[in-house]
């Protein structure tokens, strides 16, 4: 369940139409957030079977070995990457948690866009206040000492 204003989000059809992913903020009871970016559907190549091959049409060139497959991403139960977010998760469970959507995305770059606008404005890398410890596994908070 994420949070995105005063609405409750459980559900992809919660979400406006043409929706590609969202960026939130997970924190933790202590305070401590972790800020990223989820998409709301994973693209998958699906090897084809043998009765999917023999149905294809015999055509010239290279016949196609593969099929992309969409389906609805992890994000009802996903609160970040970050190996201490899981590691509290494992230990303390997720109830100790609460997630909100800060922006609604409709395309790939806008997703990284607005995600990375949080976290520079917010400065997440030179604070103590967040998880998060590089972005765009380009700049790190280490390098800031």
């Amino acid at each position: 369940m994420f949070r995105f204003g005063d609405k409750i989000i459980e559900s992809i059809e919660d979400f406006p139409a043409e929706t590609f992913g969202f960026v939130y903020k997970t924190t933790h009871k202590s305070g401590k957030s972790y800020i990223g970016k989820k998409v709301l559907y994973f693209n998958r190549k699906v090897k084809l079977g043998k009765r999917e091959l023999l149905a294809l049409p015999i055509t010239r060139g290279r016949r196609a070995t593969t099929k992309q497959v969409v389906k609805e991403s992890d994000w009802k139960d996903y609160y970040g990457s970050h190996s201490e977010i899981k590691n509290i998760i494992v230990e303390e469970g997720t109830d100790v948690f609460t997630r909100e959507i800060l922006h609604i995305c409709f395309n790939k770059k806008q997703l990284t866009y607005y995600e990375n606008k949080y976290l520079f404005s917010l400065g997440v890398i030179e604070s103590d206040d967040y998880y998060n410890d590089n972005i765009e596994g380009r700049y790190f908070s280490k390098d800031l000492l």
